[in-house]
């Protein structure tokens, strides 16, 4: 009997081994498809590190510019204050978005009022407007306000978000009634709800948003380029521009460094917020 279960386990470890075996096409299109998204990465890298020179002779090994072009980039191009003043701008306009959203999802939900599916109308119209659309209207009331070269004429314009309003909307309204009538009978108050029952159970959409609105602030390039032209209040992406834009032509080594250093922020964001940004798309899906 023991010969016999010991005959079976072997083949049945055999079958599951041609089983995987035949996944191996699966495996090698999956490990292509990461290196056609690695190389571009990879090769920016690469070229970092290079002079004009090597790179228009194709070198293949790393440069000995390295050194060179971060002190261009670093010091020349004050790139760390430019990225200081991103991250500023994109944390304040997240931090606030969510706050304001999280409030616009409770009233729509738990509030009632009198053309309250009005004004939802009116939020979701705002989405099929693009920024482009408003920007002149922006541009000269930031300016009448006095707030240009400003971090507060930089985040101000894009402190609310008629996106996070309608994915908080839709979120709560998932959740069951049943819970907003236990926080009422025990006497709890509209922020009360808010801050000790539905954040904590709403982590994962939070940031999901967070992820999305920190990486659309941090390429926002046309609202800057038009409010802001003091060099010290500029953001990132100005300074890529600048990095682009040279008398003597362009200097791809210094320029893709940037690039790299650029990256750094956002791609931080996301490992830190992977777990909830996923998750949040789940639960998306699965509602």
């Amino acid at each position: 009997m023991r010969v016999r279960e010991q005959d079976n386990l072997t083949m049945n470890v055999g079958k599951v081994g041609i089983v995987r075996g035949r996944d191996w096409p699966r495996h090698v299109s999956l490990l292509l498809a990461i290196a056609v998204v690695v190389f571009p990465l990879a090769y920016a890298a690469l070229i970092s590190t290079q002079s004009n020179t090597q790179i228009n002779n194709f070198q293949l090994t790393p440069g000995s510019s390295l050194g060179t072009h971060f002190d261009q980039v670093w010091n020349g191009a004050n790139l760390g204050r430019l990225m200081w003043n991103s991250v500023v701008q994109a944390v304040l306009i997240t931090v606030i978005k969510t706050v304001l959203s999280l409030l616009a999802g409770l009233a729509f939900v738990y509030f009632s009022f009198r053309g309250k599916w009005i004004v939802f109308f009116l939020v979701l119209i705002t989405l099929m407007m693009p920024t482009e659309v408003m920007i002149l209207a922006m541009f000269r009331l930031v300016s009448d306000l006095g707030l240009k070269n400003s971090m507060a004429g930089l985040v101000i314009p894009f402190a609310a978000s008629a996106t996070g309003a309608f994915l908080f909307r839709q979120h709560f309204a998932n959740l069951p009634k049943d819970l907003s009538e236990a926080a009422q009978i025990d006497g709890a108050s509209p922020l009360q709800f808010l801050f000790k029952i539905l954040i904590p159970l709403s982590w994962n959409v939070i940031g999901a948003l967070a992820v999305i609105q920190f990486v659309f602030v941090w390429n926002m390039y046309l609202w800057p380029v038009l409010i802001v032209s003091d060099p010290n209040s500029q953001v990132v992406q100005q300074g890529l521009e600048r990095l682009k834009s040279t008398d003597t032509g362009i200097t791809y080594g210094p320029l893709m460094l940037a690039a790299l250093l650029a990256s750094l922020p956002p791609a931080l964001v996301f490992i830190a917020l992977q777990k909830p940004f996923m998750s949040g798309f789940a639960v998306s899906a699965d509602k």
